[in-house]
């Protein structure tokens, strides 16, 4: 799942919402760190509002994960996707096919929610402008092994961006692409590659119902 998929069920409750973003918000932000699920689920009922809040986001996309990638309808659409990307780049015999495979259905999983509502992305956006950033980051020192101090001015960056609005355009997303190839250190993705884009749209928007069917919030715990 990407940033959209964890979070749209949270757009009431910031903080979750940002907990929710948390592991992906870290894995460019800061890589050393990891906010991880056993760490994060001792503090859900902490009695700082703000440090629960973001455990149970954390909680919750770790819940997320685990449930979205062991699916049938995940591994499929993954599986088809890679396929049309690897003929769309048949020199590569590497790693970059898969990968892409992969990150695809989940930030086009993103485009068809946004496209179902694109009123909840901007309620998305909003809440996390409530947001304090360094509130985030203080909360996820208190739960990751490694501190951080480079996620606050990431969360700022990420909200000033809002680059999940380009997931709706195959050119903005292939630019988008081209960034996270840039990130992992893999070959940057041709113009050409742009053809691939519609036809993994429709793989990903005639499985979503299946990709989201399971995907409930976690309940805080009572008492």
């Amino acid at each position: 799942m990407n940033y959209f998929s964890h979070g749209f069920r949270f757009v009431d409750d910031p903080y979750v919402l940002a907990g929710t973003a948390v592991p992906d918000w870290l894995s460019v932000a800061d890589r050393r760190v990891r906010a991880r699920a056993a760490r994060a689920r001792p503090l859900v009922d902490d009695p700082d509002p703000f440090l629960s809040a973001v455990a149970r986001g954390v909680v919750q996309h770790h819940h997320d994960d685990a449930w979205f990638h062991n699916t049938d309808a995940f591994n499929e659409v993954c599986w088809q996707v890679t396929q049309r990307c690897r003929a769309a780049l048949p020199q590569d015999e590497g790693f970059r096919p898969s990968f892409l495979g992969h990150i695809l259905v989940e930030i086009l999983l993103d485009a068809e929610l946004v496209a179902t509502d694109p009123t909840l992305l901007d309620r998305y956006y909003a809440a996390l402008a409530i947001v304090d950033p360094s509130i985030v980051e203080h909360a996820v020192n208190q739960i990751a092994a490694v501190p951080t101090d480079r996620l606050a001015w990431f969360i700022e960056r990420f909200c000033q961006e809002r680059f999940l609005w380009d997931y709706a355009d195959d050119a903005k997303l292939l630019f988008r692409l081209n960034q996270v190839m840039r990130r992992v250190r893999l070959s940057p993705l041709p113009d050409s590659f742009q053809s691939v884009l519609p036809a993994a749209r429709q793989l990903v928007s005639a499985r979503a119902a299946d990709l989201l069917m399971q995907d409930v919030p976690l309940r805080r715990a009572a008492g």
